[in-house]
């Protein structure tokens, strides 16, 4: 392949760097760890371009770069440094020499390391890559957990009474077959049951039982992949009122599990009109769309750990087994599944959105009640969200103006619009007055790297539109 000048400028064009796309200026050298790095980097996260001699901030200007004047030298020590063959192309562009490295994808089932760091991009950053990213790329090709056999060579008759086949049609809003034969034949076409290789009955998989059982019990291999919901007396974890776990299958059990936790959740007393009125801590639509995210979503390879909700006085905190597979900053406009035939069935059933448009919802019920912008978080080997209850504008720390000034700019940001500081207003709830308030938390974000100027927006503080950093 050759890189033409017309290749450069379309790159430079792009609205930002990609996982396939690295700007570096490197206008006389560039350091040959640092290449490696890279090299690394971008093939672990299927291939692409290190492109030097380019400015890596918009508008890209073509800087010209001297560095490795001799390309077929460099590749071949790319080779001997790295073990596999990264190609090397010097580009005569008008405006100065540019030099590209074309990267590989890496092999399925393998991921790249230099001096033992297996290393991915994040933000300007390379960072080492976690286990469990580690664990998922070793597990390509094999097997799915959620494809293994949850039990062994049953009968027609055991089927369909460890699985709640009755609700398994009522979702998908189909008529129950007149005869056994029917509901296996379904069972067998979404992969949920498959007929057993050496004997006469049937293999229950994992993915019909987590999600079709009436019982989770039933099926040792599961049974701590049950939702647990605890709630505590305060806001703290000193006293706990009840810790209760379910034990229907995510998808026939799903109904229930929300309104167990609605039902938990303290009130609060509003005043509209003239009226006091008692709500929920947390509206039901945020508890629905954040729960099933944690079902769908979670590692199932991670063992001894299941979906957890916890009930506080002044919050809930939900939390799934394994660290996402999309950055936590970017879950309102990025979607990525990692166990993708499992959400396209709950997607089917009804229990949750189309992609990626969940948290959308969970942000825009966030902002229509006013409440402080939800938290995204990773532990070991974990994902926590945590929904905070009702609390005034004065009484939000500076950490919660910033989430939400991030989080809305984002969700205008996907709806095809910009923020602005009066719609920042409009979030916060706040008059026309405090205008310069706004301002104060739009710079901070701005500061903290996360939200921009819109560069296409007049050149006027009052007419000023923002969008995410990384767009």
């Amino acid at each position: 392949m050759t890189i033409t000048p017309e290749q450069i400028d379309l790159w430079r064009s792009s609205a930002s760097e990609t996982q396939n796309l690295e700007f570096k200026e490197a206008k006389n050298q560039y350091d040959t760890k640092k290449l490696c790095r890279y090299c690394v980097a971008i093939a672990n996260e299927g291939g692409g371009h290190l492109v030097l001699g380019v400015a890596d901030r918009p508008p890209r200007a073509v800087v010209g770069s001297e560095a490795f004047p001799d390309t077929q030298d460099i590749a071949e020590k790319l080779f001997q440094w790295l073990g596999f063959r990264v190609d090397v192309e010097a580009v005569t562009h008008p405006d100065g020499r540019v030099v590209v490295f074309i990267i590989p994808a890496r092999p399925k089932g393998t991921a790249y390391h230099y001096d033992g760091a297996y290393l991915m991009r994040s933000g300007e950053d390379l960072v080492p890559m976690s286990e469990d990213q580690l664990r998922r790329i070793f597990a390509e090709g094999q097997p799915d957990w959620l494809e293994f056999p949850a039990l062994q060579n049953v009968s027609a008759q055991d089927v369909v009474q460890l699985l709640d086949t009755q609700t398994f049609f009522d979702l998908l809003q189909l008529p129950y077959p007149t005869d056994q034969t029917g509901v296996l034949a379904r069972l067998l076409g979404e992969r949920l049951i498959v007929r057993n290789s050496h004997g006469p009955g049937f293999d229950i998989l994992n993915m019909g039982a987590v999600l079709l059982a009436k019982s989770l019990r039933s099926f040792s291999g599961i049974s701590r992949k049950a939702a647990r919901v605890i709630v505590y007396a305060g806001e703290s974890k000193l006293q706990t009122l009840s810790d209760v776990t379910g034990e229907k299958g995510y998808a026939v059990g799903f109904a229930g599990l929300v309104q167990y936790v609605m039902g938990r959740l303290p009130q609060n007393e509003v005043i509209e009109g003239a009226l006091r009125k008692e709500v929920k801590l947390v509206p039901e639509v945020v508890i629905r769309e954040l729960l099933a995210n944690a079902l769908i979503h979670q590692d199932f390879e991670v063992g001894g750990a299941s979906p957890t909700v916890e009930v506080f006085s002044n919050r809930v905190e939900i939390a799934n087994p394994g660290e996402p597979v999309v950055p936590v900053e970017r879950f309102i406009d990025g979607y990525q599944s990692r166990n993708e035939r499992l959400a396209d069935l709950m997607r089917r059933f009804g229990v949750c959105e189309e992609k990626s448009s969940g948290i959308d919802r969970v942000i825009e019920a966030a902002e229509l009640m006013q409440l402080p912008a939800p938290e995204f978080l990773t532990g070991h080997k974990r994902t926590i969200v945590v929904i905070h209850g009702p609390r005034s504008f004065r009484d939000m720390n500076g950490s919660d103006r910033v989430r939400a000034c991030y989080q809305h700019c984002v969700l205008q940001y996907v709806l095809r619009k910009q923020m602005t500081n009066q719609s920042l207003r409009g979030r916060f709830g706040l008059s026309e007055g405090s205008s310069n308030t706004v301002s104060q938390i739009i710079t901070a974000t701005i500061e903290q790297g996360l939200i921009k100027n819109d560069p296409n927006a007049p050149d006027s503080r009052r007419y000023a539109r923002y969008i995410p950093a990384w767009a």
